[in-house]
């Protein structure tokens, strides 16, 4: 039985096949960003802290007596 195989993965492995210099591309490509060990990557930004509300929220203020009457 054979398995599928997509029109899209069938032409990367045949352009692979055609063009092995790509794999090596790959792979430096690929060092540059999950090679390396854990100390010679680039900290996180530190986390900050949420900031508090400052005047943005909406205030809900009672009804009148007469928008009251209106419902």
């Amino acid at each position: 039985m054979a398995m599928y195989e997509s029109e899209h993965t069938r032409f990367i492995r045949e352009y692979l096949e055609k063009h092995p210099e790509e794999r090596d591309s790959q792979k430096k490509g690929r060092a540059v960003w999950w090679d390396h060990a854990g100390a010679e990557r680039t900290p996180p930004d530190p986390v900050k802290p949420s900031p508090k509300a400052g005047g943005n929220e909406y205030l809900f203020k009672p009804l009148s007596d007469k928008e009251q009457e209106k419902k």
